[in-house]
């Protein structure tokens, strides 16, 4: 008997030229300025983390990473941006435990406080990183100063300029960034077809990127031994050592929305944040000086020392920054988790390298950065990127990568995510 079967939906129209190129001056305006904000908060952070951790305990003739020093600046810390979260206008931004990467536009009220507290807890030791509060204050300044300049223009518009030239700020290429909104805009309505929502987008993080290479230096690259012969056994090692990073990062996942809880208890942030400054202070003196912070320039300095730490070492250090990102973000300072989730995997990566010296190095950081970042971002593209750049892209790596995520992604999803909803429950 026949069938009718219907017919296939109609292709998207491409946009024109007439209705692309508006968008350019638009794209590099905000990829200039998202940059700046960028590296102007990590250069004050950098500066002000010299004061506090080189200058001032040289001054008092105290260790600079000494159990009590950190001890001290780490509940400081949790004072100081107590404060900010207490006294400044819009309290630095809503409940950090419940933002992702992105989001709605928040009021530009907000940005002073939220970047305030960033920077602190930046210098202070804080195992956040500066994504979330830049990608938010920028999409807050974009939307605000877009739609008084331009209120005819979908708001949409301006947060997908802001996040684009952010994320392409971050990383220093707008790759990244494509990778991002091409998951975010999957199946979404809109007119014309990817490429062309893609377009302005684009070239704001290009601007963005080039920007923060011209004026900077960022690179991904923390000198890894290149891949230049892969084999099975590379393959069997990355499928085996991201699936274990998964389940070590979902050990986090599981355990945040208690952790939140603890803290949320005490309802007031100058209780809340100086405890939770405190508890990273003790963890500090447990792991070391080298998991304190947002854990960029801590995974080189682990990159380059390949060999002089035992497995059990490199592992205690993955399991005290794991748990130092648990506290941090449900206690409430105001950051990011991916560098901090990048050097618990390098580090977890390095441990298993340390047990099974066969296993190739690149191998086993990359694979263990994407399964801790699948598991604690549930981000695919952006995991499967920096696992990528951390082995200098090369292509064996990459395919290798693309096998190892397979398994990792089965074992995160569908479980909690590193983030809760407005009533404190898990999201899944």
């Amino acid at each position: 008997m026949a069938t009718d079967h219907a017919p296939p939906p109609a292709a998207p129209p491409e946009a024109s030229a007439r209705l692309l190129l508006p968008q350019i001056l638009p794209a590099i305006v905000v990829g200039v300025g998202a940059s700046l904000l960028f590296l102007g908060i990590s250069t004050l952070a950098e500066e002000f983390q010299h004061v506090l951790w080189n200058n001032l305990p040289d001054a008092l003739g105290i260790g600079n990473y000494s159990s009590l020093w950190m001890i001290v600046m780490l509940t400081a810390t949790g004072i100081a941006v107590g404060l900010v979260v207490w006294k400044f206008p819009g309290h630095a931004g809503p409940d950090p435990a419940s933002e992702g990467l992105g989001g709605p536009p928040h009021t530009p009220g907000m940005v002073p406080g939220l970047l305030l507290a960033s920077t602190l807890a930046l210098a202070g030791g804080v195992s956040l990183g500066p994504e979330n509060p830049i990608i938010a204050s920028n999409i807050a300044l974009t939307y605000w100063i877009g739609r008084k300049v331009a209120p005819s223009a979908p708001g949409a518009a301006w947060i997908a300029l802001a996040s684009a030239a952010t994320i392409g700020a971050l990383f220093g290429t707008p790759v990244a960034a494509a990778l991002v909104l091409s998951e975010a805009l999957t199946g979404q309505p809109g007119r014309g077809s990817l490429w062309d929502r893609l377009f302005a987008p684009l070239v704001a993080a290009g601007t963005g990127a080039l920007t923060t290479q011209l004026i900077s230096d960022p690179s991904f690259d923390i000198g890894l031994p290149p891949l230049t012969d892969p084999g099975f056994d590379d393959i069997l090692s990355a499928l085996v050592i991201a699936s274990l990073a998964a389940v070590l990062g979902l050990v986090a996942c599981y355990l945040f929305p208690y952790v939140h809880n603890v803290f949320r208890r005490l309802r007031h942030p100058m209780l809340m944040l100086p405890l939770g400054g405190l508890t990273l202070g003790l963890l500090g003196a447990l792991g070391g000086h080298l998991t304190l912070f947002k854990g960029l320039a801590e995974t080189e300095e682990l990159a380059s020392s390949i060999g002089s730490w035992s497995s059990g070492e490199l592992m205690k250090m993955a399991v005290v920054k794991l748990f130092a990102l648990l506290v941090a973000s449900a206690c409430g300072f105001r950051g990011g988790r991916i560098f901090p989730a990048v050097f618990i995997g390098a580090a977890f990566g390095l441990s298993a390298q340390a047990l099974v010296p066969e296993i190739h190095p690149a191998v086993a950081v990359s694979a263990a950065v994407l399964g801790v970042l699948l598991a604690t971002t549930r981000q695919g593209w952006i995991s499967l990127f920096t696992g990528a750049v951390l082995a200098s892209s090369s292509p064996s790596m990459l395919a290798i990568l693309c096998l190892a995520s397979l398994p990792a992604w089965l074992i995160v999803t569908g479980r909690p995510q590193l983030e809760l909803d407005h009533e404190g429950h898990s999201l899944h």
